[in-house]
Parts: structure tokens; sequence; C-alpha cells
């Protein structure tokens, strides 16, 4: 006899929050994808808002960086049913999940508050690619672990493009605080 989409759905729901509790390396990615959705409307909202002399400049690498981040929610949703998980794929699960904070204020911020607030965002999504890597060393999942640390050098790099906005080297003032040290 065949489970109804219910009970599949309750079943689902149960492995995830086990899955979040003792963390496997598809419950760090899920909490990749639901970054990726809050991101991605962060990333409108500054495009949408910015204002002065180099907003033209910034709403360009915005929009590239749009890009990058709906290309790869795609591929690591994708990823993730290779891997025999099931993404995340509501806006309660995406909101639950995203580490990734929103504020409707910042669409106040100066140019330079709101570029600093998405260096933070990628910084903040490092920390949980950097967990997902770990993770799927361990639980040996080259694939996984491959696709996580091309997404860091991608992070890093557009850390490192939002930081020249700003007048910055990639690495002035951030502090990645990881307090799991796995």
């Amino acid at each position: 006899m065949s489970k109804t989409p219910e009970e599949l759905f309750a079943a689902e729901q149960k492995q995830a929050d086990i899955d979040h509790h003792v963390p496997t390396a598809g419950a760090m990615v899920n909490h990749i994808v639901s970054n990726f959705t809050v991101l991605d409307a962060k990333l409108h909202q500054t495009t949408w808002y910015v204002k002065g002399l180099s907003a033209p400049a910034i709403r360009q690498v915005y929009q590239a960086l749009i890009e990058d981040n709906r290309r790869h929610y795609d591929e690591v949703g994708e990823l993730l049913l290779d891997e025999n998980e099931k993404p995340s794929s509501t806006t309660a699960e995406y909101s639950e999940y995203s580490m990734i904070g929103e504020n409707g204020k910042n669409k106040y911020f100066s140019a330079d508050e709101m570029v600093s607030e998405t260096v933070q965002d990628f910084v903040t999504q490092n920390l949980f690619v950097d967990r997902a890597i770990k993770l799927a060393e361990k639980e040996n999942r080259p694939a996984l672990r491959s696709y996580m640390e091309q997404l860091r050098g991608d992070d890093n790099h557009a850390i490192r493009v939002l930081q020249g906005l700003v007048g910055n080297a990639a690495g002035d003032g951030l502090e990645e605080d990881d307090e799991d040290d796995d």
C-alpha cells in the first residue's frame, strides 16, 4: 500500500528534524539552499533601492550576483536530489532553515552599508559551506564536497568584488565566527 502525500511529507519532516539536530551534509546544504532564497530577495532589495553616484556600478555587480545565486540554487537543488536528499522547497522551510537575516529597513541604508551587509551575508553563507565540506568529506560524498568547494571559491570572489566596491581589500573587517569546530 503506498503512502499518502501527507504521510510522505510527515516522514520527510521527521527525518529533516533528526538531520538538523545531528548535522548531516544534506541538512547543512539545505541551510545553504534556504540562504540562497533569502539572499535573492536581499540582492534585489539592494538593486532596487541603492542610491548615489555608485548606484549604477553596484546594480551591475548585483545583477551578476543574482544570476550566480539563482544558478547555484538550481544546481544545489539538483545535486541534493542526485545525492538522494530532499532540498527545501517551501517558503516555510526557507524561513526556518535560512541563517541570513533580512529587514525592510535595509532599503534605507547608504550604498556602502548595503554592500557591507551583503558581504556579511556571504561570510555567513561560507560558515555553512565550510561545515558542509567537512560533513561531506566525513560522509564520503565527493560530489557534494566538490560542489561546496567550488561554491566557497565563488563566494570568496563575490566578497572580494563587493569589498572592492566599498574600498576594502577582500578580508578587511571580516570575522568568520564558526563556533562549531567539528
